[in-house]
């Protein structure tokens, strides 16, 4: 018999085959095939291109946090000095358009800043020295006040011990002396005054030229589009982040103003000292409200003898920092510049440990500023997501 060969039905074209056998018709089975495989190749360089990239900014990050850390004695003097002047740049564009030059008003500006940072330089070093200088004999006559308190302790361990080991043990006590020099803080002021006239330097050529280097810095742009962008960015910028930085100043001298009239009324040793160190440490939240109780607590046991008396400055300060937190400070800056408490603790705990005290003081109002300009830059709004609160 022989084999009948296949007929290519009416009006349709013969079935070819492929060198291996196979029907053309089934070809596109592995070009689809190849594809998919091709596909799965460039999904996974996709991938690795994205570890790649992330590895390179975590390195990156890395090397920025070291080199802040490294030129800290040049950046924070920077940063101080744009923030202050940020928060004056109002005050002398309103001189401005008053047909004041910006020169003048600068200048009268930063003659009253340094008249009132000498007045209260010059009020507040002689009891901040007595204080350090009395710091040791202070604490020795404040740990008899605490005896009855620590007595119940001390049996209560002795008593515990006794079960556990058979027989109570005695431990002696020597308190160390604490030794606080005045000399170690007057061999600092020379450093401090420098660092102090540097930013007031600083200050004043921000209040006078800040305006041109932003005109310079528009000046580059392209086009007159991306100019006028450029113009309105940086001039909401400016607006929001001034108001932010002088909102939160006039509150803070306002909590340390407040704080100060109520020690005097309770006849607290040298308010105005510890209003000023409630108004600083105000710019650290949650901590600083803390460390401020804390020391009006201690300040208060020392100082009066009935507990109630001692008691009652740092519960004092306890509800007006409350008040202020909670209901003053959120309704003066609105929501938009509210942020999440643990962003704020996360970014006090980075620049606490880059730059101490102060990238401590300097934390929040960097973190603010910076959620304010994520939320006009293109990309970079889910930082300001991230953040809010």
């Amino acid at each position: 018999m022989t084999a009948i060969e296949p007929t290519a039905r009416p009006g349709t074209a013969p079935v070819e085959e492929t060198p291996h056998g196979t029907p053309a018709a089934r070809a596109p089975a592995g070009v689809a095939k190849e594809v998919r495989q091709a596909t799965r190749g460039v999904y996974r360089m996709h991938g690795h291109m994205r570890a790649i990239r992330m590895t390179l900014n975590a390195l990156l990050i890395l090397a920025l946090l070291y080199t802040v850390t490294l030129v800290k004695a040049l950046i924070i003097p920077l940063v101080l000095a744009a923030f202050i002047g940020l928060a004056l740049n109002p005050i002398v564009a309103r001189g401005t358009r008053h047909h004041i030059p910006r020169w003048l008003g600068a200048s009268v500006l930063m003659v009253t800043l340094i008249t009132a940072i000498a007045s209260g330089i010059g009020m507040l070093t002689e009891p901040a020295l007595t204080w350090l200088h009395t710091a040791p004999s202070q604490i020795r006559s404040f740990i008899p006040k605490l005896q009855h308190f620590t007595r119940p302790l001390e049996a209560a361990g002795r008593a515990t011990q006794a079960l556990v080991n058979g027989h109570p043990t005695l431990s002696a006590q020597n308190p160390s002396d604490v030794a606080i020099s005045v000399w170690d803080v007057l061999a600092n002021t020379p450093k401090v005054l420098a660092a102090v006239l540097t930013v007031l330097l600083l200050v004043y050529f921000f209040l006078v030229y800040g305006d041109l280097i932003l005109r310079r810095l528009v000046e580059i742009a392209p086009n007159f589009g991306y100019k006028r962008h450029a113009v309105s960015i940086v001039r909401g910028i400016q607006t929001e982040v001034s108001r932010y930085i002088l909102t939160t100043i006039v509150i803070n001298v306002s909590l340390g103003v407040t704080t100060a009239g109520m020690l005097y009324v309770l006849h607290m040793p040298d308010p105005l000292l510890w209003g000023t160190v409630a108004m600083f440490a105000n710019f650290i939240p949650y901590v600083g409200a803390i460390v401020t109780t804390t020391t009006l607590l201690f300040v208060g046991l020392i100082h009066f003898e009935v507990l109630t008396n001692a008691l009652l400055p740092a519960v004092c300060f306890a509800c007006i920092t409350a008040v202020e937190g909670n209901l003053i400070t959120p309704w003066i800056l609105g929501r938009r510049m509210r942020v999440s408490p643990i962003a704020i603790l996360i970014w006090l705990l980075i620049w606490g440990w880059l730059w101490g005290v102060p990238g401590a003081l300097l934390a929040v109002p960097m973190l603010t500023s910076a959620k304010l300009i994520a939320e006009r830059v293109r990309g970079w709004e889910w930082f300001a997501r991230m953040v809010q609160r």
